[in-house]
């Protein structure tokens, strides 16, 4: 017992650490938000697997555990191969993170703590949303973005938008199947906070996931009804409607301090989601084109994890909008796709064994759904069908499961809610070999957690640098960081 509300908490002090987290150092316009997420992932995944294998006596592997097995043997391999290791070291230890997150979230739902997930994820994208329309309507922080506004705690509005989108099915969930009146209409309240958010954000992939997401609920919700959706159920349904609806007014009606240049800015956020003739819509397809250029010549294990920054730059002729001409980098660390991500970094094996995972996974949503023998079983086979639905859109146009707030809660949302599998190979844990399984995670949990640690004092470090020597200094902490690399070879070829 003490185990399980143990895991409880651990699960809620994470889905909130990893929203909210952020450091002031303005210089870095991305990693002041990634490397404390990615600090506060680790540290409770760690946790969280050291706990789980605490009591485990047989490890039950199923079709998607197996997948999810080979996508990290085949991420392990490419790390190995990167040109930098530094960045492969830190992109693997996201997906290492991510799939440990599943498989203990598997394991607390298996314990009676899947209601609690679920609420958690569906309360850390409420506060995702809240932070963000916090800095739309005018509060001011350190901890919030500068760029893409209004990113919040997020770090840009795109990522604030595709969280929401992904734990919106979950908020539902929690609402509709709420113990309480109060707690169903905090989760209308939340779904407010939600839409208005997602409205002001203006992001067009979230508005592709959302789609994606919403029509697999709404069919689902319309097949039960009469069945198991009672008046309850259906009055709570309304609720929510009405508290999506009334949030899109807000946007729409409430000022806001948002400086949009067109006079129509959410009209032609809707009328230009496909756009791909200019904008950024253009923009990815150029750099889709030039990343699967690189995944052509590095088919089997991709250039390696976090690497993507690195080979782009070599692939392109004439102007790209994806380079920042200053530094001879790319502008962002990832390209604008989880799968192209993955095709150029890790290789078309890891593509297909992560595309297998998703395609298992809702395949077992929806088993479980057709299957159901009560109203439960049914909602949580929608809620996670239209979750993975709408991470795999969503991830098309943005990086996601490369992020370390998206990869805690999706992989929570998807432990706690996939269906169970027949196990396709068992094994038995004695005493002995599970003390060097918790040896093992440890090892790896405090090296990773030591190499994150580094990331946030390097920026600490350079934010208040006077001289070379100290931002050398921070060079040492965070060897993969390419904007203290490349202060650090203006200075030194300066000096020279």
């Amino acid at each position: 017992m003490n185990d399980r509300y143990a895991l409880r908490g651990l699960i809620f002090t994470g889905a909130i650490a990893v929203v909210l987290a952020a450091a002031p150092y303005r210089a870095f316009d991305l990693d002041r938000f990634f490397a404390p997420k990615e600090l506060a992932l680790h540290a409770v995944t760690l946790a969280l697997v050291l706990l789980v294998l605490r009591r485990v006596k047989t490890l039950e592997f199923s079709l998607v555990d197996l997948l999810v097995a080979a996508y990290l043997a085949l991420s392990l391999a490419s790390t190995l191969a990167a040109a930098d290791h530094w960045l492969a070291a830190r992109a693997l230890a996201v997906t290492l993170s991510g799939a440990g997150v599943f498989w203990a979230a598997r394991a607390a739902a298996g314990a009676g703590e899947r209601r609690a997930i679920v609420a958690a994820v569906a309360g850390a994208a409420v506060l995702g949303a809240a932070a963000s329309l916090a800095q739309a309507y005018g509060v001011s922080s350190d901890l919030f973005s500068l760029h893409r506004v209004p990113g919040g705690t997020l770090g840009n509005r795109n990522f604030m938008a595709h969280l929401a989108v992904i734990c919106a099915p979950a908020l539902v969930l929690a609402a509709v199947k709420a113990r309480r009146s109060w707690t169903a209409a905090a989760g209308a309240a939340g779904l407010a906070l939600i839409a208005d958010a997602l409205v002001l954000s203006r992001s067009r992939a979230a508005l592709l996931g959302l789609l994606a997401g919403a029509v697999i609920l709404a069919c689902g919700y319309w097949r039960a009804r009469g069945r198991w959706s009672g008046l309850r159920t259906a009055f709570r349904l309304k609720l929510l409607l009405l508290a999506a609806a009334s949030g899109v007014l807000a946007a729409l009606l409430l000022p806001n301090t948002l400086e949009w240049k067109s006079d129509s800015p959410y009209l032609d956020t809707v009328t230009g989601v496909v756009n791909y003739q200019k904008g950024s819509g253009h923009g990815r397809l150029v750099q889709y084109g030039r990343t699967l250029r690189i995944a052509a010549a590095h088919p089997l294990l991709g250039v390696g994890p976090g690497n993507w920054a690195l080979a782009y730059p070599k692939f392109v002729d004439g102007f790209d909008p994806s380079i920042d001409y200053y530094y001879g980098l790319t502008i962002n660390p990832w390209p604008s796709s989880d799968w192209m991500a993955i095709a150029s970094e890790r290789g078309f094996p890891a593509l297909a064994a992560s595309l297998l995972v998703f395609a298992v996974l809702l395949a077992g949503a929806w088993r479980r759904a057709a299957g159901a023998a009560g109203p439960d079983e049914y909602l949580e086979g929608l809620t996670l069908a239209s979750a993975v639905a709408a991470t795999a859109v969503v991830a098309c146009f943005d990086a996601v499961l490369l992020l370390p707030a998206p990869t805690f809660l999706a992989w929570a949302l998807f432990g706690a809610l996939a269906a169970p599998s027949p196990a396709l190979r068992t094994v038995a844990v004695s005493p002995r070999a599970r003390r060097r399984l918790a040896g093992a995670a440890a090892f790896i949990g405090l090296v990773v957690l030591l190499r994150s640690s580094g990331q946030v004092a390097a920026m600490r470090l350079f934010s208040k640098a006077r001289s070379t020597a100290q931002i050398a200094a921070a060079a040492r902490l965070d060897p993969g960081n390419l904007k203290i690399r490349a202060r650090l070879a203006d200075l030194q070829g300066g000096r020279d």
